[in-house]
């Protein structure tokens, strides 16, 4: 027998076995899977009578909210594409990729309407509507969405015939160099991505999470098929504040949070301070980038939790690899449990992950020789829309190349040492920027800090720091360079300091460093040496 792997299965099965159970809570707003799926079916009707067909494309605008989850799954019932959109763009950027999918129609938040303004004239969407449009003064033609929705009755949608191999989502990515591109994803990419998370993360019907991670972000939205699945309560989060986080916790009983490491770095400062009281059991997912084994430590031993690292792409739905400690590692102790969780991990089920060198053979399992992370796996992209040479250029042979720097140790854990672009090659030696950032991440004045290439007569290149300090604190650019040298190679720490408030980081809350490397470089025409 072959049935389709279609992502509306999800919600099928949350309303069948769950329909009664707490969905979304929403601030004040709590809705069931009933209603939640009640729902979805006006989406759909409305989204119908607006003459979206299979294939088009539904751009949304928003941040973390019922709206939003919702808004998934009543585009999937037509067949249509779902396109969500980064919150912390330039209304340019919007311009660009809402034409460049040819989006037919935009969902906003009204918190997020002003960005649409500059660039509405120049946009090619037929129709835009916006949640809690009420709140605030609307454009003509424009409409407000719960008073738009309610025209519509709730009974079941009629589904438009759908192939797993139909595209569901197209992901722009963040477009630091260049125009970004779309990624797209099919059902089949997702539906399996799901049914694999969902196991590595022990998700059920007890869970409870928190939406911290934007839905926008493919671990964020890709989130709401293994949670609505399994029935779990999903709370929405508008912003990524840590005093809110913890209220939300305490309040609603919450088990489980994707984010990013930014993100917790800033839940562990709020914890240092206030110590809030959290009873329940918690799993904090984190992606992005590497934390420091410090970061860990503190998770699991001062605030209970249970801190799992995942790595992934938006072009591999994402997740491919886990560092959850595996049967054979139990006994071993804390600190060694510590650094592995602070890899990336190991391959998930049904996903094959390789480090290769230039020559496209692995490297050896030494935890030293360093090659790219490829990738096979159901839940690698179909390609970029409507730009054939740029898929071509990562996936080649059967295999997508993620551009992602790693090392193998002798238990098969992978451990990301840069991307291809952030590795500094300095006097002809290469420099993970991860390393000397873990180690700075050790001082105790030191709350953020991203280490990048600068240009070098002598060495060609050399790294440089950008660090946040704690306000009650005060250091020195000498004082760090010389915390540095004192646990790494001189070669590695950095020749320079400078301080900033706050380092610039995607929706995600993942450093910016081609942002950082920029006025560096601007001079020179190019970004290495």
């Amino acid at each position: 027998m072959f049935v389709q792997l279609l992502l509306t299965d999800f919600l099928d099965r949350a309303v069948k076995l769950y329909g009664d159970k707490t969905a979304v809570i929403d601030d004040e707003r709590v809705l069931t899977y009933f209603e939640l799926n009640e729902r979805v079916n006006r989406l759909s009707h409305g989204l119908k009578e607006l003459g979206v067909e299979k294939g088009d494309r539904v751009a949304f605008l928003a941040p973390n909210t019922l709206e939003l989850l919702e808004g998934f799954y009543g585009v999937f019932q037509l067949g249509a594409i779902t396109v969500p959109l980064n919150i912390r763009l330039k209304p340019n950027d919007y311009l660009f990729i809402l034409n460049h999918s040819e989006t037919k129609v935009l969902f906003v938040d009204w918190e997020l309407y002003s960005l649409i303004g500059p660039v509405r004239n120049q946009l090619n969407v037929e129709k835009i509507i916006i949640h809690g449009g009420s709140k605030i003064q609307l454009e003509e033609n424009d409409l407000d969405y719960d008073e738009w929705l309610t025209q519509f009755p709730v009974k079941p949608f009629d589904r438009a015939e759908m192939d797993e191999k139909d595209i569901a989502s197209l992901l722009y990515t963040s477009g630091t160099t260049g125009d970004p591109k779309g990624v797209m994803l099919t059902h089949r990419n997702n539906y399996l991505q799901a049914l694999q998370v969902m196991h590595h993360l022990r998700v059920s019907d007890q869970d409870v999470l928190l939406h911290v991670l934007p839905m926008f972000h493919v671990n964020g939205w890709g989130s709401i098929f293994y949670y609505t699945s399994n029935g779990a309560t999903q709370v929405m989060l508008r912003k990524t504040r840590p005093n809110i986080i913890f209220e939300k916790l305490q309040k609603h009983g919450v088990t489980v949070m994707h984010m990013a490491p930014t993100v917790l770095n800033s839940l562990l400062q709020y914890y240092d301070e206030n110590k809030p009281n959290i009873n329940q059991n918690v799993r904090v997912v984190i992606g992005g980038s590497a934390p420091p084994i410090t970061f860990i430590a503190k998770v699991e031993e001062e605030m209970g939790w249970e801190f799992i690292q995942v790595y992934g792409m938006t072009e591999t739905s994402p997740l491919t690899l886990a560092s959850i400690i595996r049967a054979q590692h139990l006994d071993k102790p804390k600190e060694a449990k510590y650094r592995m969780k602070s890899k990336a991990g190991y391959q998930m089920s049904l996903t094959e992950v390789k480090v290769v060198n230039e020559n496209g053979e692995e490297v050896a399992a030494n935890g030293q020789e360093i090659g790219e992370l490829v990738i096979r796996s159901n839940g690698v992209m179909e390609g970029y829309w409507k730009n054939e040479k740029a898929t071509k250029e990562v996936i080649k042979n059967g295999w997508f190349h993620t551009g992602d720097m790693g090392v193998v140790d002798h238990n098969g854990n992978i451990e990301i040492v840069d991307r291809k672009k952030d590795v500094i090659i300095s006097g002809g030696e290469n420099i993970s920027s991860i390393e000397v950032e873990n180690i700075l991440y050790e001082h105790p004045a030191v709350i953020e800090a991203a280490v990048i290439a600068i240009p070098h007569e002598k060495w060609g290149e050399t790294p440089h720091a950008v660090v946040v300090v704690r306000e009650t604190e005060k250091v020195t650019e000498e004082e760090i360079i010389a915390f540095a040298r004192e646990r790494l190679a001189h070669y590695k720490s950095p020749t320079s300091v400078n301080f900033v408030k706050e380092l610039p980081k995607t929706g995600s809350g993942k450093i910016q460093k081609a942002h950082l490397r920029k006025e560096f470089w601007e001079s020179m025409n190019k970004m290495i040496n």
